[in-house]
């Protein structure tokens, strides 16, 4: 396997993950916000109103990752199935199965796909229903007892040995280390698993003793998050950018983690960032004694001041700072490196593109008239989320086009959901390898989403009812 062809496959698994988390964000912050403010530790604690927060994290969260899984893949029966067959993990389990999750939905959309391809065209006239409703419904129960007797179980054990493998790396001593663990499994929504079924035993066995724990904070620190966010406020781009700001505020001062998790998830070497901010702010805690007097939950900036002990308030500011100003660097270096290499890429084209439209110029060279098949009635821009920087491009064009007065849909997708109605799809270069793998249609392939040449070739061509493109879609 190449390596363009591992890092496509790499950039599909993520992207995966991605559609599947992003649709239900509005729900982590729900559960996030009741969660911040009615817990006993909560800005107005209510027991009536808190008592919603185990139920939503083990049950509603999980089963919606679940659904939404299992309809990537099978449709809304793909999302029954993948939530019937959730239930069955969940309650197989004893931690929130955000994991199994992920496992079962699309487990399920598949099955029942597979189901439905092979009975298609053999139903009787008239029993269409019960064959679907029954079908549905035994492969469900079959996959939820599935779930219930292995696949919850085996999480568990993975859990298990996890949970085994950090408590071997902190009698160590090297508790800065427990972040190389700690900031990947956060992203993919572990972070309540180790917090919950590591650090806080660990740190209410250590409050017993000595009024405070430093187990409370190797995992929860809001820094590192915030210093993320920070870099792609000032030096991210579209979406990423915009989004940041606000994305800074509700996870820093409302705790809310899950909300920088797809940003890692768009940009995986952000990864470096996390751990880098995580390590950075676990060492200062260390080195000034820091510790909390139980577990602040949500992790925000007031939650960590409000359990501080007397005498430990710069411990736990200098140890929030370390890990901010560390996984800012970080992260901006990154961003920087990023943005230099697609520019010196973008202004190569350009010249390359510039040059070729100077020679055909010269030449007197035209695009072909428009076949009737070749007619563009439909552009789809792709990205890795469809929410991001293909939004951005699509809105962008799309004002174009209806300057230009051209009758055209334009509208952004993720790859995975690229419609097969389109007649065009435009993604980016860094996306093309993993694009081939699941579009049909033509493609074209832009280095710039906002201010690429052939973005204007192509709106060009479409003003001049050049429809027969195939020139401007040749690979370079």
């Amino acid at each position: 396997m190449t390596e363009r062809s591992l890092r496509a496959r790499v950039q599909y698994f993520g992207g995966f993950l991605t559609a599947i988390v992003i649709p239900n964000i509005g729900a982590f912050i729900a559960w996030g916000f009741i969660t911040a403010l009615f817990i006993p530790t909560g800005w107005v604690p209510n027991v009536h109103f808190g008592a919603m927060v185990d139920p939503m994290i083990t049950y509603l969260l999980p089963l919606l990752i679940g659904y939404t899984g299992g309809q990537l893949i099978g449709g809304k029966r793909g999302g029954v199935m993948g939530a019937i067959g959730t239930m069955g993990v969940i309650i197989g389990a004893s931690i929130p199965m955000f994991i199994g999750a992920m496992v079962l939905g699309p487990l399920g959309g598949w099955i029942i796909r597979e189901f439905d391809k092979r009975i298609e065209g053999r139903i009787p006239a008239g029993f269409e229903m019960v064959v679907n409703n029954f079908s549905l419904g035994i492969l469900g129960m079959i996959l939820a007892l599935l779930a219930y007797e292995i696949i919850g179980p085996a999480v568990m054990y993975a859990n298990n040995v996890v949970k085994s493998g950090i408590e071997a790396l902190v009698s160590t001593g090297f508790l800065p280390l427990l972040s190389v663990i700690n900031e990947p499994a956060k992203v993919l929504f572990l972070n309540n698993a180790i917090d919950q079924g590591v650090y806080y035993p660990l740190g209410m066995q250590d409050t017993a003793k000595t009024g405070k724990s430093i187990y409370f904070m190797v995992a929860s620190n809001p820094g590192p998050g915030l210093g993320m966010l920070l870099a792609f406020a000032l030096f991210g781009k579209g979406m990423s950018k915009r989004s940041a700001p606000g994305a800074m505020i509700i996870h820093f001062l409302g705790g809310i983690h899950e909300l920088y998790f797809p940003y890692v998830l768009m940009k995986p070497l952000m990864i470096l960032a996390m751990i880098g901010g995580g390590m950075c702010g676990i060492f200062v805690f260390d080195l000034m004694n820091a510790g909390l007097v139980a577990g602040p939950s949500p992790g925000s900036i007031f939650a960590y001041l409000a359990l501080t002990p007397r005498g430990g308030f710069m411990a736990t500011c200098a140890g929030v700072l370390a890990g901010t100003v560390a996984s800012f660097l970080i992260a901006s270096l990154i961003l920087k490196l990023e943005r230099k290499v697609e520019e010196d890429e973008d202004f190569t084209v350009s010249q390359q593109v510039l040059q070729q439209m100077k020679q055909e110029g010269k030449a007197g060279e035209h695009v072909s008239a428009p076949a009737a098949d070749n007619t563009i009635h439909f552009i789809a821009f792709a990205c890795d989320a469809g929410m991001g920087s293909s939004a951005m491009g699509a809105t962008t064009f799309r004002k174009r086009i209806e300057k230009a007065g051209l009758d055209i849909i334009v509208k952004h997708f993720s790859i995975e959901n690229v419609p097969p109605d389109a007649d065009l799809v435009v993604v980016h270069s860094s996306l093309e390898d993993r694009a081939k793998m699941i579009v049909k249609q033509p493609m074209l392939v832009i280095k710039n989403y906002l201010g690429d040449v052939k973005l204007d070739r192509l709106l060009d061509d479409l003003t001049h009812s050049k429809r027969d493109l195939s020139p401007l879609l040749q690979p370079e």
